[in-house]
């Protein structure tokens, strides 16, 4: 009983130093990191590359980070199906999903909330390195096309939000109307995360009593050919193509729990 009180209090103690760093490189980065790279020469693309770089390799660090002060474990299977991937698309199981995904994704492209660019310490990273913003769904699939045609990879969350822990999951439409609308096959992403953490309804210094295990299962890419069909209106594309991912991740969700 000792032992698993001192060892959840150290865990606090890492949880605790782990956001004030997050916090610390969210000052550092747009104050210092961005202008330097702004000031280097070259076009626009490739300071978004730079920027993108810079994080990818700034969340690695993090979760290592993470890692050696005991805050949380992971493990991760078929990591060489990301190195040409396109669209990627994850269940949301806890906050730091995304950091995960973005420190094994050099080239990485996110859809952010526009309410993001309110923020002073995220709007320079999120700009320099040509994250798209959610503002008009159809500017975000032209902005996906171009973003694929640089070479990079998007992240999505399909559905929107984080998952509610021990409930099925549910897709809204915005993924698929990527994947048709872009013609990018899918690369699906199962996270699991155990005991749950950073949840819609968690703070952060609720620490569970274990230490939190980290599963990254890349699966296979998925083929959105037959969802192309012209015989099938676009429409008809999108919801067919959500209906199936919703059925698929639900059930490799379950598989890997």
């Amino acid at each position: 009983m000792t032992y698993t009180l001192v060892n959840q209090g150290w865990r606090w103690l890492g949880t605790a130093f782990s956001f004030f760093i997050f916090g610390l490189g969210g000052i550092f980065i747009p104050i210092i990191v961005v202008p330097v790279l702004y000031s280097l020469p070259g076009s626009k693309q490739q300071r978004e590359q730079r920027t993108q770089k810079v994080i990818h390799y700034a969340f690695r660090f993090y979760i290592g980070m993470m890692r050696v002060l005991g805050v949380l474990s992971y493990q991760i299977s078929g990591i060489e199906k990301l190195q040409n991937a396109k669209l990627i698309l994850a269940n949301h199981p806890s906050l730091i999903d995304v950091i995960f995904l973005i420190a094994l994704v050099p080239n990485a492209n996110c859809v952010v909330k526009s309410k993001l660019l309110r923020n002073p310490f995220i709007r320079g990273p999120v700009k320099a390195a040509g994250y798209i913003i959610n503002d008009n769904p159809e500017e975000v699939i032209a902005a996906a096309a171009v973003a694929f045609a640089k070479g990079h990879a998007l992240i999505l969350f399909p559905e929107g939000t984080r998952t509610t822990p021990l409930e099925p999951l549910h897709f809204k439409r915005g993924a698929a109307n990527i994947s048709v609308r872009a013609m990018a096959d899918i690369t699906p992403v199962i996270i699991d995360c155990h005991p749950a953490t950073l949840t819609k309804d968690d703070r952060w210094y609720q620490v569970p009593a274990q230490k939190v295990h980290f599963q990254i299962h890349v699966k296979d890419p998925i083929q959105i050919e037959a969802y192309l069909q012209k015989s099938i209106i676009p429409s008809k594309q999108v919801r067919l193509l959500t209906s199936d991912l919703e059925a698929y991740f639900n059930k490799e969700r379950i598989q890997h729990e």
